[in-house]
């Protein structure tokens, strides 16, 4: 049995301690998906009320895009300090956007920018665990680059656990958390990084992400910056054949009926953990919902020529072709593939040419796609980096890691468009209203899903562990 424990205040009342940890079912508590995960709310005092999203579309721009490039440009800065690039209007009144982001700037009026992010943990793998969990690494600085079990569960793991303890969780024929196109660091340096923070940590293996593969042509091609072939994108679930023949499959699920006697051999604990990973991956195995959402040739090619078809482009179109089947929480990972990208120490001159027309081409195509379709009133887009750029530059204008500032971009299920929220100094350096923490970020976006973010989810050794510590959900962001 699971066990879900609220804050401690708001167990009080009519439920007892014991009551509250021997509760199982996701929803008690109001701790639960809008609409999806309400069902047994009514059975609580008082039931969390959160905000109106469905589904969460994460884009993780990894190595650190500079705010003085993006949407933090400071104009009046001294020339050492502004950057190369010009700043232009946009239809968000105060805000000035990077000339290479005319896309965005055009739908502005679409999204809410966050000037204001600051964390103090300024390193790659640790900034992306934080980003993506709302949780520090339990690793020092420096310390490591790869994901272990101790690592924080990541929101859309979360949410995977929570959607998987619902009646029929289990059997549904679509993953609740998916990382596209490929998982983090797959594509730098022969894969050799599993970068933390997407997975599920100490929750648990079977709440992590379902994760898709794209391959790059050699160890020089980045698919990120150049148009792709309906060949790769095929978008694999990673680790499992894609061409299987059903009746293959059925005949491997009759042998491993067989098998049962096997887990005479594990502990009750791992007979367990046995299951639930056989039934889910059987469930997506057989799943015709599942192979069709990831067809990204079913996709007009009018539309597909708008996203771009670069590797990005494309997969934020698979990432609304997945939140339109159902899917919760889609992650789409802008990795720097070249061990750089984002992470612009060298100089600005792929930033130019490369990363910021791909994302602002990918980024604005897909808010309007979901406003279109009539998705995006509740459908949570989300996009940014770990961390921002130093306000010094070096002598060729590359910049290296400033956690202390960075933006954030977010739309849809009721954020106010056209709003700015925070503000930094003159030089980009740090904010002077209202910082933002990740704490805060993963508290709106599990406020923005209704999930409360005062909720605790048992570990391993059963012990009520907060999935948030502290964060305060952005409410004023919201209309």
């Amino acid at each position: 049995m699971f066990s879900i424990l609220n804050q401690p205040q708001r167990a009080a009342g009519k439920m007892s301690r014991r009551d509250v940890l021997t509760t199982g079912g996701a929803g008690l508590l109001g701790l639960s998906l809008p609409k999806m995960l309400q069902a047994e709310q009514q059975q609580v005092d008082n039931p969390f009320q959160g905000g109106r999203a469905k589904s969460v579309i994460f884009l993780f721009l990894f190595g650190g895009p500079s705010q003085l490039e993006t949407f933090d440009m400071k104009p009046e800065a001294p020339s050492e300090i502004r950057g190369p690039f010009q700043p232009i209007d946009c239809r968000t009144p105060g805000l000035l956007i990077s000339e290479h982001l005319p896309r965005l700037a055009n739908v502005s009026d679409k999204f809410s920018v966050v000037r204001s992010m600051t964390h103090t943990f300024n390193d790659h793998s640790g900034g992306g665990h934080y980003i993506q969990t709302g949780q520090r690494w339990h690793l020092p600085i420096g310390g490591g680059f790869d994901a272990t079990p101790k690592d924080w569960p990541s929101m859309g793991s979360v949410v995977e656990y929570l959607t998987q303890h619902t009646p029929g969780g289990l059997e549904r024929d679509l993953p609740n958390y998916t990382v596209l196109p490929n998982r983090l660091g797959r594509l730098q340096a022969g894969g050799r990084y599993i970068r933390p923070g997407e997975y599920a940590g100490w929750l648990g293996r079977a709440y992590n992400p379902l994760s898709t593969t794209v391959d790059s042509r050699d160890s020089t091609d980045n698919p990120y910056w150049r148009d792709c072939t309906d060949k790769e994108l095929s978008y694999q679930i990673e680790g499992l054949a894609p061409e299987v023949p059903l009746s293959t499959i059925q005949r491997r699920i009759d042998l491993l009926k067989h098998f049962d006697l096997m887990k005479r051999n594990f502990d009750k604990e791992d007979a367990q953990i046995f299951d639930r990973f056989r039934q889910r991956a059987l469930a997506l195995l057989t799943s015709d919902n599942t192979r069709n959402a990831l067809d990204i040739k079913q996709e007009p090619d009018a539309l597909r020529d708008q996203y771009g078809r670069h590797l990005f482009g494309q997969s934020c179109l698979m990432a609304r072709r997945l939140v339109e089947s159902g899917v919760r929480f889609v992650t789409v990972h802008y990795d720097c593939v070249d061990g750089y990208s984002w992470d612009s120490h060298r100089n600005s001159d792929d930033v130019k040419q490369n990363l910021l027309p791909t994302f602002d081409q990918g980024c604005a195509t897909l808010l309007a796609d979901l406003e279109q379709r009539g998705m995006l009133d509740e459908t949570l887009v989300v996009a940014l980096g770990e961390m921002g750029r130093t306000p010094k530059p070096n002598k060729s204008w590359g910049r290296g890691h400033w956690s202390q500032l960075f933006p954030a971009l977010l739309a849809g299920a009721g954020i106010q468009g056209g709003a700015t929220y925070g503000s930094s100094d003159r030089q980009a350096t740090k904010p002077i209203e209202h910082p933002t923490t990740p704490e805060d970020l993963a508290a709106t976006i599990y406020w923005a899903l209704g999930i409360d973010p005062g909720l605790m989810l048992p570990d391993s050794l059963e012990r009520p562990i907060p999935i948030n510590d502290g964060g305060e959900p952005l409410k004023q962001l919201f209309a």
